[in-house]
């Protein structure tokens, strides 16, 4: 099968082959539908040793497919099936997973696979999708799970006031998941201006320039100090500006991955007393489901993050495109995609 591989840090991805995976007896082989180019691919081929990732590895934890081959253990998924995956692996046997949050087993093992044609995970991994949900469409699922964990872990309730720092993907989910709990103002700040009629179209009611008068400016459209600001780009500096940012007694929410550490100054925090929090991975079992429901259907539509989809074949030049600040949003990997 064709795969896009990692070799090394400032390397392109390489377009290989590998053998077709063979299921475990608790696994299921997939053939792969689609699966996202995330931020944090970037980030792991930049830093390889802070993830645990070794040369040879293949990236894309994004993705959905259908059931091609099981394991002698596997009775609850069938040939044909068209599931989403959470790319979280637990034991399956602590506490943690048995409550459906593999994400906090000790165990846990953040899988990679989806860019490629095949690849095989645990069937407790999957989701069958909505019949309304197209297949290549489920790879949305885990970051849409993702952003709806994040307004969970705030708080959020409706008629509050909600500033986004960051239009990428997650930052863009926020907005969607926030203004379909009833967010009263829902402000999207970043860099650029491109972004602007996705984040409108997602959800969002406002969009603002982030800059040295970000605090101002969210105040200006949240009609005051925002309750809850999202940090959602990972750069130094921006949980700082945050913290200027929300209201007093408001939430800040770590979102972003910043690899290599931040410096600030938290006076301006400690006066204000803010909740400072932080927010990773979701729950499998309340999260995941919400998360393929709004696939289906409703106010906004996520569909709306997908701005391309490749086959295998220019992943590396794509990728590589992604390093720098481009239009793109959220692109898809579809292996049979002409």
């Amino acid at each position: 099968m064709r795969v896009a591989i990692f070799d090394a840090v400032g390397s392109p991805l390489r377009i290989g082959t590998m053998p077709e995976p063979a299921p475990a007896e608790d696994e299921v082989v997939l053939r792969v539908a689609a699966c996202g180019i995330c931020g944090s691919d970037l980030h792991i081929t930049e830093d390889p040793a802070a993830f645990g990732i070794t040369p040879g590895f293949v990236l894309g934890h994004e993705f959905a497919g259908e059931v091609v081959a099981r394991g002698s253990a596997v009775s609850d998924l069938a040939i044909g099936d068209r599931v989403a995956v959470v790319p979280m692996r637990g034991c399956g046997r602590c506490e943690a997973c048995r409550r459906g949050d593999p994400a906090r087993c000790a165990e846990m093992v953040l899988i990679g696979g989806g860019y490629a044609e095949y690849v095989a995970v645990a069937a407790r991994q999957c989701q069958r999708l909505p019949d309304e949900v197209a297949l290549e469409d489920g790879a949305l699922a885990e970051p849409l799970s993702v952003a709806l964990h994040c307004v969970i872990r705030s708080g959020m309730k409706a008629g509050d006031s909600v500033a986004i720092i960051g239009a990428g993907p997650i930052g863009l989910l926020v907005a969607f998941w926030a203004r379909r709990f009833g967010a009263r103002h829902v402000v999207v700040a970043d860099i650029h201006e491109h972004q602007k009629e996705r984040a409108l179209a997602l959800g969002a009611t406002g969009f603002t320039l982030s800059d040295a008068r970000l605090a101002e400016r969210l105040a200006d459209l949240c009609g005051g100090a925002p309750d809850i600001v999202f940090e959602c780009v990972g750069k130094r500096g921006l949980i700082e500006a945050a913290v200027k940012a929300v209201r007093l007694q408001g939430t800040v929410v770590g979102v972003g991955l910043c690899v290599g550490g931040d410096s600030w100054d938290p006076f301006q925090a400690l006066s204000k007393e803010i909740s400072l929090l932080f927010s990773v991975f979701f729950h499998q079992r309340n999260e995941f489901g919400p998360a393929l429901d709004a696939l289906a259907g409703g106010p906004f539509a996520p569909q709306a993050l997908i701005t391309d989809r490749i086959d295998l074949s220019p992943v590396p030049q794509v990728f590589e495109g992604l390093r720098r600040r481009t239009t793109q949003c959220k692109v898809l990997i579809q292996p049979e995609q002409v």
